[in-house]
């Protein structure tokens, strides 16, 4: 089979390779039929050390169960399904109390000798516990709308989730890639009355209001900062959800928060030393959560309302590519001449 690895920055091979095969009772082989690429798989594109042995590459996809387990009964060859983009067992103390990323006996793909998703097909350890049928009758038109479960609006959900968003809220949103849009969609479903989208690509920030953002500032830095201040009558914003992962980032998130207020993070931070002291979070009493998103915790509620319309998260998707032309994916997404690309293997 073909899939996808990463040798270095910018070095993106497509490859051919054994295909999968069940290792573990608990495995499934899934044939994907849509996948993509994510942000975060844009940090190594940028400054992966350069590498003899490649990355496989990909973690969010759908697809079509063809081998299970002996201990898989609940799926069957033919199923279609979506996976979380961490895999889990479910059934595990963490995974009990919501936090599937931590599961005891999880981990991720592309890793430990688990492929990655930007393939022809996978091995998906854990799979009762990971995949997720979807019905079978589904419409082509919302399947890109059912891929975002597997992350990007879920984790925009889950930093509005982990902020506890509530009707009335102003809700500032750093960052207007795929994940901060999901977040401003999450937040208007939740209910807040003000939502602030910090990001300045205009072809982004029109799709955030359409999500539900009602104010759009494009200044970055002490300047927006003091935009979104003047926005919220100098109070700031009850909850900030940060969805880029980079330092500035964040203290544009304690600049803004309200006194008591939120920052939910959900952006890989691409750094270890965030300040937490008297003049970012101690000062304020702001609270400060957020991380890798357990999608499994919210994938079967979110499902019914992709299916019935009441969200369109597959909109952050903006291009498409087959899966010998994943590099190009890469760096469209790099360049930002797009937004989000489709994988279709």
């Amino acid at each position: 089979m073909r899939a996808t690895f990463m040798y270095g920055p910018g070095d993106v091979r497509v490859e051919e390779v054994p295909d999968p095969t069940i290792v573990e009772p608990t495995d499934a082989v899934v044939r994907v039929t849509l996948a993509c690429v994510c942000g975060s798989d844009l940090h190594p594109y940028r400054s992966m050390p350069a590498t003899d042995d490649g990355a496989p590459m990909g973690h969010e996809f759908l697809g079509v169960v063809e081998q299970v387990g002996d201990a898989v009964t609940d799926l069957a060859p033919g199923d279609l399904v979506v996976s979380p983009f961490a895999f889990s067992d479910n059934t595990c103390p963490f995974c009990q109390d919501g936090f599937h990323t931590a599961c005891q006996h999880g981990g991720w793909y592309g890793a430990g000798g688990v492929g990655g998703a930007q393939a022809e097909k996978i091995r998906v350890p854990q799979a009762s516990g990971t995949l997720v049928k979807l019905p079978s009758d589904v419409d082509e038109s919302q399947l890109p709308g059912l891929l975002t479960l597997a992350d990007v609006y879920l984790t925009g959900y889950h930093a509005a989730f982990m902020a506890k968003v509530r009707p009335g809220q102003t809700v500032a949103v750093i960052g207007d890639g795929a994940v901060g849009l999901s977040a401003v969609l999450a937040a208007k479903q939740m209910g807040a009355d003000k939502i602030i989208l910090m990001g300045r690509h205009t072809d982004r920030t029109d799709l955030g209001r359409k999500f539900g953002a009602t104010d759009v500032v494009a200044e970055r830095g002490a300047e927006g900062v003091a935009k979104v201040m003047d926005l919220t009558g100098g109070e700031g914003s009850h909850v900030v959800l940060e969805a880029v992962g980079h330092m500035p980032a964040y203290e544009q998130a304690y600049g803004i928060v309200r006194p008591g207020g939120v920052i939910s993070r959900v952006g890989v931070p691409q750094y270890e030393d965030a300040p937490v002291g008297f003049g970012s979070l101690f000062g304020k009493n702001a609270t400060l959560n957020g991380g890798p998103a357990p999608v499994r915790a919210y994938i079967e509620a979110a499902i019914p309302q992709v299916l019935s319309g009441e969200i369109d998260p597959g909109l952050v998707f903006d291009a498409e590519v087959s899966l010998d032309d994943v590099a190009e994916g890469y760096r469209l997404m790099d360049s930002r001449e797009k937004l989000k690309v489709l994988v279709r293997p």
